[in-house]
């Protein structure tokens, strides 16, 4: 495919023509087509462009001016003639900071930002060329109002509003990414996107369960890749970017290219990143408890620890991974929109890092423990209409298949014994979305949703003295199936000029079947059959009395269905507990209040504060449990006290987003984001204690200076303390992910990073990115993170647009 593209490239470079009758308004940054910008003319005419950001100018006489604006970009005054000596070509400069958004992850259709009563964030593409992030994860984090957890280099677990994991969810154009096993530990699916290929990313805190269903209960992660666009003139046109990126902490080599073809009713994109990642360092100032001083290697058979000579440097942690994906959409006719996208990623073999720093007595307990490569593979087909009828002015049909492949492997120090663990899950969704005007103050979206998760899972246990191999216990029932069907509608009503409302509603129901090998564990069951009804639903405001002051509110309820990670995992939680099957199970749910305002002073000064309190009920959570009357078993030759999956919590997260965003002058600005939340979860006796995925109170804040072709960013990155007595109980019995206080126990140090990032566009086709992350060189981890962050850190970048 590479090859492919290749070849198309030269000969596109040929066949590239312009009409002097087209102009392109592009964005400053990116250098991707701006959609709805206004383009007025002198002959009274107003023009709008199109979703690749062309207008058509025919007809226009020479010497004609043009005002060029859009809400949150510098509008510019330009002549006919000055745009036929820059090739029709506008480039508008993004405001320090944004007046309105268009956001489509609250409703599934675009809508004003200043419409959705629940709070949103919306990451550009522009945002991803400054930030340069080296994952999916990283992009999020940069964000600074997402927290990211991880457990190795290879990874990153999103965490909202103290939800993580499968209590949050994933969506990639539009189709689900959570499949059946997205288990209650740490997620690491969102790295195999590709962050040089995303368009756009949306978060929707709270529940978003009418849009998206199960697990949309902390919040909603919508991904938009590169699109394909339509040509404007009659030939065929050709643009692209070629993308190379370094980074210092971990030797990072990274390639990306993108290629973009477009006919009047054809276009194609193509898209491939290759990165490669050494072991990581970590800083030089911080708790000596995270240098890594030990590892292990097997010398001639035998099992040895190692001195580590270089302590900063996290021995195993490096890996790589490649990303392609092309898209093609055609317009068949007048009304109608056909998109393909297909998406393949792939890393290779990576360490489990925090399971090998794990102690046993004055040894360490592993001796392997990795994921094989993690793959995904997405094909999907979206049917658009917008010539209306008495039932949609727009309707969306989106059929998709993904297919997921992991593996573990791991064995103890000193033991013989490899134990491999493979998964896969064919995941199929159908998802109709219709939107419709009813009248000029109502807007009703609808839809249906249709989901088949089929789980496989094999088990090998491998002799590495002699190389053989028998059949060992799965992970997972192997041939389980998840299933669900949901109806879903939300209406937004405009009920005064400055008041609108919305409200939503959806019914799932969800079906689980699998059926148990009981040859290595005696279950008192052989099959779990689980049929579940949820219902959710919202009701929200907004409320603008004055143009420049927004109040929103919300209430919102969101549920997770059992899963086949909840009903039938068998695996090791933690050293000496097993966690087994459990089929009586039924759906948690979420119950969310959030209040919100924002104000804008003169144009100056942005600010925006909302309030949430969220409560989950009937809470899927890891207890003590008995198997046979038994409540230890031996497990991978150690006995292990029996732990399950149970509906045996209430849990209560509340807490504060905040955002300041000042225009300072001569082209400065000032950003600041924080967040603080508490949370509380019910325990075995019926007493309660912190929440384990509440993150201590954390924020970013950034000075911005902005210069014709030259952008400068210095920020500082920070983090809360959390104290051994604010640990989530379980966590302090793995003291070795964290620092010890003065009375030996564990805790998560405070911390503060200084960053710089500077790009500079010499030419409209290059730019030229560099950085300095964590000046200072701490050494820290972010909560509840098994692998320390990056050390002083240098970056580099080129860009190269045609």
């Amino acid at each position: 495919m590479l090859r492919i593209s290749i070849f198309l490239f030269i000969v596109m470079c040929v066949w590239i023509t312009a009409d002097a009758q087209q102009l392109t308004v592009r964005d400053r940054a990116s250098g991707r087509g701006l959609e709805h910008v206004i383009v007025r003319g002198g002959d009274g005419q107003v023009r709008s462009t199109d979703a690749d950001g062309r207008a058509d100018l025919t007809g226009l006489a020479p010497g004609t001016r043009l005002r060029v604006e859009l809400i949150g970009y510098t509008s510019q005054d330009v002549g006919v003639d000055e745009l036929h000596e820059r090739g029709y070509i506008v480039y508008l400069e993004e405001k320090p900071f944004r007046m309105e958004e268009v956001i489509v992850s609250a409703t599934r259709w675009k809508q004003p930002q200043r419409d959705v009563p629940s709070r949103t964030i919306a990451v550009r593409e522009g945002d991803v060329l400054l930030a340069n992030p080296q994952t999916a994860a990283d992009l999020l984090a940069a964000s600074g109002e997402v927290y990211v957890q991880k457990s190795q280099l290879g990874g990153g677990s999103p965490m909202i509003r103290g939800f993580a994991t499968n209590r949050v969810l994933i969506a990639v154009d539009g189709v689900r990414m959570n499949t059946a096993i997205f288990r209650t530990g740490n997620v690491q699916n969102v790295i195999n996107l590709d962050p040089l290929a995303i368009e756009r990313t949306e978060v929707l805190f709270g529940p978003g369960a009418v849009m998206y269903g199960s697990d949309a209960i902390g919040g909603v992660m919508s991904f938009s890749t590169l699109g394909a666009r339509y040509g404007t003139t009659d030939g065929l046109t050709f643009s692209g970017n070629a993308y190379t990126r370094g980074s210092s902490a971990n030797g990072e080599k990274t390639g990306h290219v993108d290629l973009e073809y477009e006919l009047p009713r054809w276009g194609f994109v193509t898209s491939f990143t290759y990165s490669d990642y050494g072991d990581l360092r970590m800083g030089s100032h911080g708790p000596d408890d995270f240098l890594r001083t030990r590892y292990m290697e097997r010398i001639n058979g035998v099992d040895s620890i190692l001195t580590n000579g270089d302590p900063e440097l996290q021995v195993p942690s490096g890996y790589s991974q490649w990303n392609v994906m092309q898209k093609i959409r055609h317009r068949p006719a007048e009304g109608w929109d056909l998109s393909y996208g297909f998406h393949y990623s792939r890393t290779s073999d990576y360490a489990r890092y925090d399971r090998l720093t794990r102690p046993r007595g004055s040894g360490l307990r592993s001796a392997e423990w990795y994921y094989g490569p993690q793959t995904w593979m997405l094909h999907s087909l979206a049917i658009g209409n917008s010539g209306g009828s008495v039932l949609y002015d727009n309707l969306r049909a989106t059929l998709a298949y993904q297919r997921f492949g992991e593996s573990r492997h791991d064995r103890d120090f000193g033991k013989p014994t490899l134990f491999h663990r493979t998964e896969s899950v064919d995941a199929i969704s159908v998802n109709l979305d219709a939107s419709k005007a009813l009248a000029e103050k109502y807007t009703v979206s609808y839809g249906v949703e249709l989901l088949h998760n089929t789980v496989g899972s094999t088990g090998e246990n491998e002799d590495v003295r002699t190389g053989v191999s028998i059949p060992g216990s799965t992970r997972y029932p192997d041939g389980a199936t998840w299933q669900a069907a949901a109806l879903y509608a939300n209406l937004t009503w405009s009920v005064l000029p400055a008041l609108s409302l919305q409200a939503g509603a959806r019914y799932s129901f969800i079906s689980l079947r699998a059926d148990f090998d009981t040859t290595f564990f005696h279950f008192p069951f052989t099959t779990a059959a689980m049929d579940n009804g949820a219902m959710s639903g919202s009701l929200g405001a907004v409320y603008r009395p004055i143009e420049a002051l927004a109040l929103h509110g919300v209430l919102s309820s969101g549920f997770r269905a059992p899963n086949v990670d909840d009903v039938g995992k068998v695996f090791d939680s933690a050293p000496g507990a097993v966690v087994v099957p459990n089929p009586d199970l039924r759906p948690e749910y979420a119950y969310n209040a959030e209040l919100g305002a924002s104000l804008i002073i003169d144009e100056v000064v942005k600010i925006d504060v909302t309030a949430f309190s969220t409560l989950l009920r009937d809470a899927l959570v890891r207890r003590n449990f008995t198997l046979n009357g038994q409540d230890s078993i031996l497990y991978d030759g150690s006995m292990s006290r029996v732990q399950a999956i149970q509906n045996a919590a209430e849990a209560h997260v509340s807490g504060v987003q905040a955002r300041l965003e000042l225009r300072l002058p001569g082209g400065f600005g000032l950003t600041s984001h924080f967040t603080t939340m508490s949370g509380d979860e019910e325990l075995d006796d019926g007493s309660t204690g912190p929440l384990r995925h509440v993150a201590p109170w954390y924020g970013t804040t950034r000075l911005t200076f902005t210069m014709s072709r030259f952008d400068a960013d210095v920020s500082a990155v920070y983090n809360g303390t959390v104290s051994a007595e604010d640990l989530a109980p379980g966590l302090e019995g793995k003291d070795y992910l964290y620092a010890l206080d003065d009375n030996g126990k564990p805790y998560v140090p405070g911390w503060v990073t200084l960053n710089l990032k500077l790009r500079y566009m010499p030419t409209d086709f290059l730019q030229i990115t560099a950085g300095i992350e964590n000046i200072g060189d701490i050494r820290y981890r972010t909560y509840s993170s098994g692998i320390s962050a990056p050390g002083r850190n240098y970056i580099g970048a080129i860009r190269l647009s045609l």
